[in-house]
């Protein structure tokens, strides 16, 4: 059964009384197949509405929408003979950051991505997709073998940021999201890193630190999560729709502070209502890019990549 967030109320209704009728009815009925598609018209129309001014907040809502396509979910459909690879050799094996070597689309790669799971079972095995220091190590050795092997790089990023419990910070959590982010930026090879839900703070630029960064077009990329800025600021977590308009944390936004590369466009009513659609989307896009930075010596790709984020935030004096 599909989930529908509060301000689709309208499409969920007319939804819900197109599948009342289709229970209802005979096949071939002619009457009542001209109201389905009638109401089924209208609720494209209300979507098209809804969908086409939405708030940060909302969106916000959509990057979190239990059914978007997770990490895996884009492995699985993306990277052919996908061999997993565990451990940071040193620790552990952090479920929330998965990795492995794959073909993509005829190219040998390494991927990478953040999981948050898609039921109870799966959340709690991959910690809600907030990674802890093993993770991100295990992520740097994927980084440092792709290197070695000249395979490009691909990751994923779907976290609300990094695990922030106590035993995290004791093992090192700042020095190995710091570590995370030098093993991207020295990378000898192309590395496109995509926000396909939410990109939280240093535990998605961990991974995100790439020649091209793209977002799907309803996912959030953000230093804190709005509820969090709106504790600090306010004191006051329901002021975060106030926060997530302040914050500029929508891929339109960050497309035109140029944070970002590319908008990945997703259908109508977000990404969960059409994976497969929205998945196609995201390979052509990462191609496209691949292409783009195919045949860059190591050192080009290094000093691109170091000048593209030193030239964030520049003003003019």
């Amino acid at each position: 059964m599909r989930q529908y967030l509060d301000f689709e109320k309208p499409v969920a209704e007319l939804e819900a009384k197109i599948e009342e009728l289709r229970l209802m009815t005979a096949p071939g009925e002619l009457s009542i197949a001209e109201e389905v598609a009638r109401l089924s018209a209208k609720a494209d129309g209300q979507l098209r509405t809804i969908y086409g001014r939405l708030t940060p907040w909302q969106k916000t809502q959509v990057a979190r929408h239990a059914e978007r396509p997770k990490a895996l979910g884009v492995i699985k459909a993306l990277i052919e003979d996908f061999v997993p690879m565990a451990g940071d050799r040193a620790f552990a094996d952090d479920a929330a950051v998965v990795g492995g070597m794959g073909m993509f689309r005829g190219t040998a790669v390494m991927v990478i991505g953040t999981e948050k799971g898609n039921d109870t079972e799966t959340r709690i095995k991959h910690n809600f997709g907030m990674a802890k220091p093993e993770g991100y190590r295990k992520a740097k050795r994927l980084m440092e073998l792709a290197g070695r092997f000249n395979m490009p790089i691909l990751t994923f990023v779907d976290t609300s940021g990094a695990f922030p419990g106590i035993e995290a910070e004791a093992r090192g959590q700042a020095e190995a999201i710091a570590r995370g982010i030098e093993a991207c930026l020295s990378a000898p090879v192309p590395l496109v890193a995509t926000i396909i839900g939410e990109g939280g703070s240093g535990g998605a630029i961990a991974l995100a630190a790439g020649n091209a960064v793209l977002m799907y077009e309803h996912a959030i990329y953000s230093v804190i999560s709005p509820e969090g800025c709106a504790s600090i600021l306010w004191r006051d977590a329901a002021q975060a729709p106030v926060a997530a308009e302040a914050m500029r944390i929508t891929a339109q936004d960050l497309k035109k502070l140029g944070l970002i590369d590319e908008i990945v466009a997703e259908p109508l009513g977000g990404a969960h209502r059409g994976p497969a659609e929205a998945l196609t989307a995201l390979g052509d896009a990462v191609e496209r890019q691949l292409q783009a930075l195919r045949g860059l010596a190591p050192e080009a790709l290094k000093a691109k990549r170091r000048d593209k984020f030193l030239a964030m935030g520049k003003v003019g004096l």
